[in-house]
């Protein structure tokens, strides 16, 4: 009668078969593909490029241990070899062997598969032994005995060890053993399976035998790294000034070793930065190479992946840089952005780097001026609460004359948008935000308030018209006011002071020589930047009175000699029904 093979057999023949055909690499085959540049831009996107000679398997292709999450249409692998063809990128979980420190009795006998010692099991029985194995369903096993399209597990450990002892196999449940005397010494650490996201780049070798190495990329946008620009900025009491930019880097995204990093002023556009994609490249990234440096590395990988295949200067060729910081390159502007370039950039993830990136002195004059806020009609006050007549009353309550500086950029690149730290002959003056100036362009910052320049503020209700217009069915008053400020120069010198006052209706004169303007009310700039003052949504204005009134500026450029005074005066209307 012809036998059959045992079910145990038929399995353990199958999960040799499977793990021969589906290899487990070790851990320390994988390789790290170095970031060799990267372009940072502010709001914390990072333009990334890996490049570097890898080892290739005996499949032709390329593992590593790094898998981005790069922006939607943004991630591009590319070959710098003639003789490789990148032909896919394979994403995914692969199991890899991982070797660790053994922290208990089990792994250690896991580790020490062939070793002599003495076993004394619980209770007190000792002997000698040879450690044979612990047995374990492999995870290529346990795939095979699973429903088809279940996922992929790692090893089933058991419970018990096989030792050799001088009456046969013993088999020993690992629990009750109490301790174990390595006779000849022992391996401290052990391999184990684990699963890691893994990018396996395959290569067409144009039926030639593959090499053992190649060299290989991968550009994408991803958030992680971003730059934090900050000014220092220092008045020598003279007429000049020194300006100082300092980048913070902030690196959330992946190590940098001796990396060229650009970092960019302006304004990108990524449409899809909230959406991730391994695969596209899209022309918002694309558009980018050509205002990197002709001698980027970025700009090269953008034209490899995108218009060829050509070789490259070996990556692992000697020459590295010397331990002496980043260096800064200079900037370069191309259309709307401005790239600073900065090499031999060694920076961990979670590490964070401050670097002096330039540096400009120029002249700058001094600056005073005073806004004065719209005021609304006393009409209105009715629909307040106390909160908000509190809040009204510190609003316009006695306006002060601020002391800045104003400078033009005739530097060679643009001011960015940064805190700006002020000081003079080595004293702090103030704290304030630099707003981005283009070249060419006067930036302006406010020091302190002109505490020697006063200023005083009067209005009053001259007349007020019953019946003065008649439309669409209702009368309208008029009211008509006054105004005056009155400034006094007590410094030692000469100044000029800029005078702006924004009225709620319509001005009928100012003198020494004030411009009338009316404003945009939905788009001017009416106070501090903002198109309508915030209390503006307190009140709900009827539909007739944008139809008579409006909001005026009137602005006026006075100087004051040492003790002078100075009262401009204004008059202004508005309809109410």
């Amino acid at each position: 009668m012809k036998k059959t093979m045992p079910f145990w057999i038929i399995l353990l023949v199958l999960a040799h078969s499977s793990v021969a055909v589906g290899k487990i690499a070790p851990l320390s085959a994988l390789k790290h593909m170095p970031v060799k540049e990267v372009t940072v831009f502010k709001d914390g996107h990072a333009f990334v490029l890996h490049e570097g000679k890898l080892p290739v398997d005996s499949a032709g292709n390329v593992c590593i241990d790094y898998l981005p999450a790069p922006v939607l249409g943004t991630f591009w692998p590319y070959s710098a070899s003639r003789e490789a063809k990148l032909t896919a990128v394979v994403a995914g979980q692969r199991r890899v062997l991982v070797e660790r420190t053994a922290l208990t009795l089990r792994e250690l006998l896991e580790a020490n598969s062939g070793a002599r010692v003495t076993l004394t099991e619980k209770g007190g029985l000792k002997y000698p032994a040879t450690i044979l194995n612990i047995p374990k369903r492999s995870g290529q096993e346990l795939e095979a005995m699973a429903a088809p399209g279940a996922e992929p597990t790692l090893p089933e450990k058991g419970v018990i060890g096989l030792f050799k002892t001088q009456d046969g196999v013993k088999v020993v449940d690992i629990g009750h053993i109490q301790d174990i005397t390595f006779i000849s010494g022992h391996r401290p650490t052990l391999e184990r399976e684990e699963f890691r996201n893994l990018l396996t780049l395959k290569f067409n070798w144009n039926r030639q035998r593959p090499e053992r190495e190649t060299v290989v990329g991968l550009v994408y946008l991803q958030r992680g790294l971003r730059w934090i620009p900050a000014y220092r900025i220092e008045l020598d009491g003279n007429g000049g000034v020194t300006l100082k930019l300092q980048a913070t880097l902030v690196n959330d995204l992946t190590d940098l070793e001796d990396a060229s990093v650009n970092l960019v002023v302006g304004v990108p556009n990524f449409v899809f930065a909230d959406l991730v994609d391994p695969i596209a490249l899209e022309k918002e990234t694309a558009a980018l190479a050509p205002r990197l440096q002709s001698r980027s590395q970025t700009n090269f990988a953008f034209s490899n992946a995108i218009m060829t295949q050509v070789a490259t200067a070996d990556a692992s060729s000697p020459g590295s840089a010397p331990e002496t910081g980043p260096e800064i390159n200079g900037a370069e502007m191309e259309a709307d952005l401005c790239i600073f370039a900065i090499s031999h950039v060694t920076l961990r993830k979670g590490e964070r780097m401050v670097i002096p990136v330039a540096e400009a002195t120029l002249k700058y004059q001094d600056r005073y001026h005073l806004e004065v806020p719209i005021a609304p009609p006393r009409e209105s006050f009715s629909s307040f609460d106390e909160s908000r007549h509190a809040e009204l009353t510190r609003l316009l309550a006695a306006p002060k004359v601020q002391h800045g500086i104003r400078f033009v950029n005739s530097g060679p690149h643009p001011f960015t948008t940064a805190p700006a730290l002020i000081g003079s002959q080595g004293r702090l003056i103030a704290q304030n935000m630099m707003k981005y100036t283009p070249v060419g362009a006067a930036a302006e910052l406010d020091l302190t308030a002109a505490v020697d320049v006063l200023i005083k503020k009067q209005e009053r209700e001259i007349r007020r018209t019953p019946h003065a217009v008649h439309w669409n069915g209702s009368d309208y008053f008029k009211v008509e006011l006054e105004g005056t400020l009155t400034l006094t120069n007590r410094k030692k010198e000469r100044i000029s002071v800029e005078v702006v006052r924004h009225v709620l209706g319509n001005t009928d004169s100012a003198d020494f020589n004030g411009k009338i303007e009316k404003v945009n009310s939905l788009e001017d700039s009416v106070s501090a930047g903002a198109p309508r003052p915030h209390w503006w949504s307190w009140y709900s204005w009827p539909s007739w009175w944008s139809h008579f009134n409006s909001i005026a500026r009137i602005s006026w450029k006075i100087s004051l000699a040492p003790g002078e005074r100075q009262v401009l005066s204004y008059t202004w209307h508005y309809y109410w029904r």
